[in-house]
């Protein structure tokens, strides 16, 4: 590197996801564009000190991973930079490891570092802008739960890979007249659950932000049986609370911290053939959600979200993170993102579309007939027919 050349550097923190790859790529053009080496840390923040580990990076080593799942750079979401225990508690940074950076910082002569995490990772970036280190922020989550950014990469990806889970199981579904319950990613929001369930065809959809009961799943089921629908697709969030209140981890139910959350699909599905007797199968997709290829949505945000990010260095805008505002990608201060998580609302538009179409989250019984015709509600008079009188005989069973 020359003497007034820049070198910046880049690392991928927490859990991987679809299109990580492509922001890496998008750093390493934008920046050669401008004239600026790149540097990526090995393994997180953990890359960053005892022992410094990185990777000089350059058009020809990135060249292919665009659409790659994962990162090349390695990640984690443990170790000495773990900075969250939970949606509302924060952990302060040894001070001697800031100071540790610091130090590499100064001797690598990094003019700034884009970290790309969720709110956790960049609840440490954070920590590294109120140091003084030039830090600027990438979301990324399958999540999908950061307010500050419309969309995070990853997140379609993750829909996409539930969709075509849901999809396969409607087949096996309707072969053998059973319930299926398919557990998804989602801790404290139930974007991935809502929007796969939807695009899926789900016929119950079951969510952190919304109470359900296990009566109206099972008054669904029976609606639907008598309907002459013997198949019932389900659709869990992992961080969605059982009636009772509690989160459904591996070690059992429990109400606090950060844990590993999975099970609530089995206790669904157990509890349906308790009540019903019916045949009910489970599926969980877990770690399936995050890997492969990204979608051409993920890859093109994925792509301007490191393009942008570059440019908020050179113009020395540290502390900020890039965000997706439909049409155009902007930034917020990293402070805004890490400490306001957007969950889904119970009377927006998706869930106020999925009620509309029959879909039960649980809470409330659901009718077949969502709404009724205006003229039919002004005219009492009016006879409604079964079925049209001109319609042949031979097609009226399918009516």
């Amino acid at each position: 590197m020359s003497q007034h050349q820049k070198r910046i550097g880049i690392l991928t923190s927490g859990g991987d996801c679809p299109g990580l790859n492509a922001v890496i790529r998008a750093v390493v053009k934008s920046a050669n564009q401008s004239g600026i080496d790149v540097i990526g840390f090995l393994k997180g923040y953990e890359g960053l000190i005892d022992p410094v580990r990185y990777l000089p990076l350059n058009n020809k080593n990135t060249s292919g991973i665009l659409t790659h799942g994962g990162t090349i750079l390695g990640s984690t979401n443990k170790g000495r930079f773990a900075a969250t225990v939970g949606v509302a508690d924060r952990l302060n940074l040894d001070p001697e490891l800031l100071e540790d950076v610091q130090t590499t910082f100064k001797q690598l002569d990094l003019s700034g570092l884009i970290c790309v995490g969720g709110d956790g990772s960049l609840a440490v970036a954070q920590q590294f802008h109120e140091f003084g280190l030039p830090v600027v922020g990438v979301p990324k989550t399958i999540d999908n739960d950061l307010s500050a950014t419309a969309f995070t990469f990853g997140f379609d990806s993750a829909v996409a890979s539930a969709t075509d889970a849901l999809d396969r199981l409607h087949t096996t579904a309707a072969s053998h007249g059973r319930v299926m319950v398919l557990e998804l990613m989602g801790r404290h929001a139930g974007w991935i659950a809502l929007h796969a369930g939807i695009a899926g065809g789900a016929h119950v959809i079951l969510l952190p932000e919304i109470d359900w009961s296990f009566d109206q799943i099972c008054h669904k089921i029976l609606q639907r049986e008598r309907s002459g629908k013997p198949s019932t697709l389900i659709v869990v969030a992992e961080g969605a609370r059982l009636p009772d209140g509690d989160m459904v981890t591996h070690d059992g139910p429990q109400s606090l911290g950060q844990v590993r959350l999975g099970g609530i699909g089995n206790i669904v599905a157990h509890e349906i053939e308790q009540r019903l007797h019916r045949e009910t199968r489970t599926a969980v997709l877990g770690h399936l959600q995050r890997g492969g290829g990204p979608t051409t949505f993920d890859r093109v945000l994925a792509t301007q979200f490191g393009a942008h990010a570059v440019r908020l260095i050179i113009e020395r805008r540290f502390g900020e993170m890039v965000c997706y505002r439909p049409p155009n990608i902007e930034s917020v201060p990293i402070i805004e993102a890490v400490n306001d998580l957007s969950t889904v609302d119970p009377e927006g538009s998706p869930v106020l579309a999925a009620r509309s179409l029959g879909v039960s989250f649980g809470d409330r019984p659901t009718t077949e007939q969502a709404f009724v015709s205006p003229w039919l509600e002004d005219d009492d008079d009016r006879e409604v027919e079964d079925r049209p009188e001109d319609v042949p005989e031979e097609v009226e069973v399918l009516l």
